[in-house]
């Protein structure tokens, strides 16, 4: 196990950096000034800016205009994006092109990826599940239904152009592992409901998980505007849209599932993995602001930083920050790699959610605290950095769901 960067991982986090440097925090809308949606949609300048930058396309393969790099790279530039709340869907695109790139059909993957590497077309996860707390791929039902698939409700998006289908005709699934349609022509009925989807609003195609009859999972590309398919808004601690996506009879071409074994995993677990990038980045700069507040900030002729008992807690802080970056990057490492371990790459990445969730927030309330009426300020950044923390704990979920799960991961593989 080696955690240093590469040359290529480096010159992607110095991007990012060059990036975001022109976003300022200040002027991200606030949740506490607005009421209802702090804005319609993303921000589309900062996308423009990441797609020049080829940031949207770092894990697609030279052959898709991509970088060819791994999760190690994106979680670099997840964690630039989160020190200034950037307001942009880059780790649920990304991740859903990795997923249509490694399991889907090449009508898929020649109609979608490299239009979607250049930020035309916007990608989006169901990874909810139907309350925040289940299985996301248990929410949606799906069905094959054999035969052509001409007329199957996709014309709402013909005309947009954003559709992946390049045809009307009947699909080219193959049958095989690695191919998304593996029934051939025909379609997929989905059923069913995931909640919080983040960016819905705003995405042309939802990567949604359900599960068959034969209890298996797939992954269907799902267009926004769709016969079967009705979103309902949602919205975050962060003030940001999110939508309550209902599947009824929505009717997908089996050329857009993705059937193979392990998609949705390997989805989930680089999903999740982003999640810990975006509260490393976070809480990096909350706890850089709280130092510089208390290094200025005095009592008695002294700078409060200087007083033991503000200054136990920073370190106590500190220390979470350390934990969740060697935890971060031990998951990163793992799916990039592939590498063997004592555990499946999903313990590391238990452990990863087990100390970003619980460290984020504790970062924040300290934060808050050393702050004092300043922390609660709305023309003092640190309360957007509060909700936005709020909104990383929620989607990561609580650290003893994912310390039950690593035990069961510990009974299932005895070390030693």
């Amino acid at each position: 196990m080696d955690f240093t960067f590469t040359e290529e991982q480096r010159a992607a986090a110095e991007a990012a950096r060059g990036v975001f440097a022109g976003v300022a925090p200040d002027s991200v809308p606030s949740p506490a000034l607005t009421r209802g949606a702090v804005a319609d949609s993303f921000d589309r300048a900062l996308w423009d800016r990441l797609a020049a930058a080829d940031l949207l396309s770092l894990l697609l393969d030279e052959d898709s205009g991509g970088s060819g790099l791994d999760a190690v790279a994106l979680c670099l530039v997840l964690r630039e994006s989160a020190k200034v709340l950037a307001r942009v869907p880059l780790l649920e695109h990304s991740a859903a092109l990795a997923a249509v790139q490694a399991y889907g059909g090449a009508e898929s993957r020649s109609a979608l990826l490299t239009r979607a590497g250049r930020g035309e077309v916007v990608l989006t996860v169901a990874a909810n599940g139907r309350t925040g707390h289940g299985p996301a791929e248990l929410a949606v039902t799906a069905r094959p239904e054999t035969g052509d698939d001409t007329g199957t409700g996709t014309d709402s998006t013909q005309d947009t152009g954003s559709t992946p289908n390049t045809d009307s005709g009947s699909g080219s699934g193959s049958g095989s592992g690695n191919s998304a349609g593996g029934t051939g022509g025909g379609v997929w009925v989905l059923d069913g409901v995931q909640t919080a989807v983040p960016w819905a609003y705003d995405a042309d195609f939802v990567l949604v998980p359900a599960r068959t009859g034969e209890d298996r999972s797939i992954l269907a590309l799902v267009p926004r505007e769709h016969q079967g398919v009705v979103l309902a808004e949602q919205i975050s601690t962060t003030g940001e849209r999110l939508g309550e996506l209902r599947l009824e009879a929505a009717r997908i071409p089996a050329r857009d599932v993705i059937t193979a074994d392990g998609a949705w995993e390997r989805l989930r677990t680089l999903l999740a993995t982003g999640t810990c990038a975006l509260a490393l980045g976070l809480g990096e700069r909350v706890l850089r602001m709280t130092g510089d507040y208390t290094s200025k900030r005095e009592q008695f002729g002294h700078p409060i930083a200087s007083f033991q008992a503000v200054a136990v807690q920073t370190a106590d802080r500190y220390i979470d920050l350390r934990a969740m970056e060697v935890t971060l990057w031990q998951a990163a490492w793992r799916i990039a790699s592939g590498a063997p371990g004592a555990l499946p790459a999903s313990g590391d990445v238990a452990v990863a959610k087990i100390w970003a969730s619980d460290g984020v927030r504790r970062i924040v309330q300290t934060a808050q605290h050393l702050h004092g009426g300043f922390g609660a300020d709305v023309d003092y950044p640190l309360h957007r950095y509060h909700a936005w923390a709020k909104h990383l704990e929620l989607s990561l979920g609580p650290a003893a769901a994912h310390e039950e799960a690593l035990g069961d991961l510990l009974a299932a593989h005895p070390l030693g």
